[in-house]
């Protein structure tokens, strides 16, 4: 993690500050098991700093992501509909480096100190629309790794980029395609964390 901080460091990034999100894994409590084709299989809730006051549910297996006031989940606690599985907390620097906001964290289990793997998040802050930020976004990731290849550093960095629109969302940047892009990125670390754990066994 100090590793890769120095790398932004390296390339005139500038420290803003910490930041942290917080993704949770729910299942249905279903009592009556014939009412379990009612309810989605499972969702994930999702609270990011930039919006305090809001929590977003992803339901995966419908392509839906919706924004509700914080107290939804004092609400969904009452409800005794679902229950928390897992939490990932993901948590790092903030920094500006010219028009990108930059953020570098690790993720780790909610009550674990043990890192499950680094996630990037990039923001070109001049434009909101994500076909015309596209190339340089890509050019941004292209310099990226240029610069961790110098280092010999344990694993990869895989960009991600999630299908937006089967979520029903424009090509405005919102809150609602962060929290999409960290549903996907959740999704790609359970998965090489599986095929490790298979290529071990």
């Amino acid at each position: 993690m100090n590793e890769i901080s120095q790398c932004v460091e390296n390339l005139n990034g500038v420290k803003e500050g910490r930041w942290k999100s917080v993704l949770t894994f729910y299942k249905p409590i279903t009592r009556d098991q014939a009412m379990a084709a009612e309810y989605p299989r499972d969702y994930l809730g999702f609270s990011i700093p930039e919006q305090p006051n809001k929590y977003y549910f992803i339901i995966r297996g419908q392509r839906i992501v919706l924004e509700a006031d914080l107290s939804i989940q004092t609400i969904m606690d009452k409800l005794q509909s679902y229950k928390s599985r897992v939490s990932l907390n993901f948590e790092g620097i903030q920094y500006q480096l010219g028009d990108f906001q930059v953020r570098v964290g690790k993720v780790a289990p909610s009550h674990s100190e043990t890192m499950r793997g680094i996630v990037m998040e990039v923001e070109y802050l001049p434009i909101s629309s994500i076909e015309k930020s596209r190339q340089i976004l890509q050019d941004f990731v292209d310099i990226w790794k240029d610069t961790l290849s110098k280092r010999l550093l344990p694993g990869h960095f895989i960009h991600i980029e999630p299908n937006f629109g089967e979520y029903g969302l424009g090509d405005q940047y919102t809150a609602e395609h962060t929290a999409v892009q960290y549903a996907t990125v959740m999704a790609q670390l359970i998965a090489t964390v599986q095929t490790t754990q298979a290529v071990r066994n």
